[in-house]
């Protein structure tokens, strides 16, 4: 949501004339919840109220209001079975406003879903970092080499989103003190010491949501030993996930790890 209205500023800076589509209410079985929003132009839309027919009707309105330069705001209701088919059985009712400063002031934020320390700028950092992309997230990228965080997001998409942030540090086991609490952790640095160093900063600061460290379950024993050895309390060790990742996907290419890990974060969050 604050992707979208981050998109919201950047059409009124351009002057991009454009419809506020929310889902003011809804009852029942219903695609999306209240203040869902989403924008329409006249050849683009951004964000989703769910879909499907409802979707189709919420834009080709807009659309009409855009062509008419009607200007008024209004209100409909949509009984999804009786009025478009749809077998969701619950009811909406969307507000449609046009796009101005007033509307984009009364734009609430939403708060993110986890702030993640993600540790390492390599192939599967990287692939996780763009998985996160279109997420309401935020992210501490950390690396010790500059030349590995990738300068273009996508190609034709050069800016990486604001909420991603590179940090290059030398001592890169450091930032874990500067993460609020609760954080979330992923370790996946190119050197086993490094992880080693990583993670047990945070294991020795405790507060963590949710850790994940890249590796296989003989790297895990070894580090087990190892922060048994430095006098780590078991139950904060036995909180580190490794492997990392939704057991049953198999595959090691970075995008698919990347796609388990991510939705790993996200179920662990619910």
């Amino acid at each position: 949501m604050n992707l979208l209205k981050e998109a919201a500023a950047g059409w009124l800076r351009s002057g991009t004339p454009a419809v506020l589509i929310e889902v003011s209410e809804a009852r029942g079985s219903v695609p999306r919840g209240a203040g869902t929003r989403m924008l329409v132009a006249a050849t683009q839309a951004l964000g989703t109220i769910g879909g499907g027919h409802l979707e189709l009707k919420a834009i080709e309105l807009a659309r009409s209001m855009l062509v008419d330069q009607d200007t008024a705001a209004r209100s409909v209701h949509y009984p999804l079975g009786p009025a478009l088919g749809q077998c969701c059985g619950g009811a909406v009712t969307l507000r449609y406003s046009m796009l101005d400063a007033t509307a984009l002031s009364a734009w609430p934020a939403a708060p993110p879903k986890f702030h993640l320390q993600l540790y390492g700028a390599g192939h599967v950092g990287r692939a996780i970092a763009r998985a996160l992309a279109p997420l309401n997230v935020v992210v501490d990228w950390i690396d010790e080499r500059e030349e590995e965080f990738p300068s273009t997001f996508n190609e034709g998409d050069p800016d990486w989103p604001a909420h991603i942030r590179k940090v290059c540090v030398d001592a890169v086991e450091s930032e874990v003190r500067l993460a609020p609490p609760s954080a979330y952790y992923l370790v996946l640095t190119h050197q086993h010491d490094l992880d080693l160093r990583i993670t047990e900063a945070i294991l020795q600061r405790g507060d963590f949501g949710f850790l994940g460290l890249i590796g296989s379950k003989t790297k895990k024993q070894r580090f087990i030993h190892r922060f048994q050895e430095r006098g780590i309390a078991a139950e904060r060790i036995a909180r580190m996930i490794c492997p990392i990742g939704i057991e049953g996907i198999s595959g090691k290419e970075p995008e698919i790890i990347a796609a388990s890990v991510v939705a790993q974060l996200l179920r662990h969050g619910r």
